[in-house]
């Protein structure tokens, strides 16, 4: 394996292929968590240790069902890995960091629905990554998701002192603002790195 496949799928996750202005996945817990910058940063990391881990878990987990010709449970088996490393963490940030899991709220249990873990870990098997290679693609795909709500949460916190148009405050400015980041964003799939 080289260091610039890992690079490649490195970049790719966190720029090129965001998960959030990019494949638009997870934008639910993207739009509710954002409004502050410490709400945005827990979650952010939140979503790299779980997608990091969806991945390692499910890689060997999707080994077993080819194995035994099971491929059509993929979803439903990933499912389950998800939700019970969903809850592992709300268990841990419960004991350990309270005020990030109240800060939290409804939006910590929705990682285990988040489209963007079951979309990491479908997109190791589509892309048909080896073990370290869909690791690397769950953790910078975290990473991308982390630079996209960060990045989000900075503007949202600025906008609350801008004057918009009275049919713009509110949600439509973040929706206008998203889709003005997801365009800057795309700017990125034109990026060549020659290796």
């Amino acid at each position: 394996m080289q260091i610039s496949t890992l690079l490649d799928i490195a970049l790719g996750a966190i720029l090129v292929n965001n998960f959030i202005f990019i494949q638009f996945l997870g934008i639910c817990p993207f739009m509710g968590v954002s409004k502050k910058m410490d709400t945005a940063t827990g979650m952010g990391f939140a979503v790299i240790f779980v997608m990091g881990l969806a991945s390692a878990i499910c890689y060997p987990v999707n080994v077993l069902l080819v194995k035994l010709n099971l491929e059509y449970m993929q979803t439903v088996a990933f499912i389950l890995v998800i939700a019970a490393l969903v809850q592992f963490v709300e268990m841990f940030l419960k004991k350990s960091i309270p005020s990030l899991y109240e800060a939290l709220g409804v939006y910590l249990p929705l990682i285990t629905t988040n489209c963007a873990v079951l979309g990491v870990v479908l997109l190791n098997v589509q892309n048909d990554y080896n073990f370290i290679e869909s690791v690397v693609y769950g953790i910078t795909g975290g990473v991308g998701f982390l630079l996209a709500i960060v990045l989000f949460a900075s503007i949202r916190e600025r906008l609350e002192f801008a004057e918009p148009p009275k049919s713009f405050e509110g949600f439509p400015i973040a929706l206008v603002t998203a889709g003005l980041m997801a365009l800057s964003f795309m700017g990125f799939s034109g990026l060549s790195i020659p290796w």
